[in-house]
């Protein structure tokens, strides 16, 4: 499971012309699926995303968890991560997980993040999105875990 992760001041996602998520100040989460991830692979990346420290404390320093810093998530599928583009000008999709396999690790993902009293907002799985965010700092984070760890 791969995730970019950046933080923002604020983000959205729109749908055929609908706003269906928005968020102040906190992390845009953009995932990948691969097809040999499960359960495991979603609850440490989860772990990982509410405890990094990437957000500034009052030295300015990045001290803050996006719990700390009262910030949301904004969780969006997209298989492109594991898009491989090694050979000719196309890139094959065939690292990324079908969408039944990969959505239901995406709301694993989700659920991880509430349980730990995130606020989470979602893209719509499958569909075609346009996502507007402002990167702060810019701060943008690429993690993978496999066999349940990060990697």
């Amino acid at each position: 499971m791969r995730v970019v992760v950046q933080r923002v001041t604020e983000a959205a996602v729109t749908v055929a012309g609908e706003e269906v998520a928005r968020i102040r100040q906190g992390l845009v989460v953009l995932v990948g699926v691969s097809p040999h991830d499960g359960p495991d692979e979603a609850e440490v990346l989860a772990a990982k995303l509410a405890g990094l420290r990437i957000f500034s404390d009052q030295q300015g320093k990045m001290n803050l968890s996006v719990v700390e810093a009262g910030g949301a998530v904004l969780v969006v599928s997209q298989f492109t991560l594991y898009a491989d583009a090694r050979r000719g000008r196309r890139p094959s999709f065939t690292d990324a997980a079908p969408p039944a396999v990969a959505e239901p690790i995406v709301e694993q993902l989700v659920g991880g993040l509430r349980r730990r009293e995130i606020r989470v907002v979602e893209g719509r799985f499958g569909a075609k999105m346009e996502v507007r965010l402002v990167n702060d700092g810019p701060v943008t984070l690429v993690l993978e875990a496999r066999q349940g760890r990060i990697v």
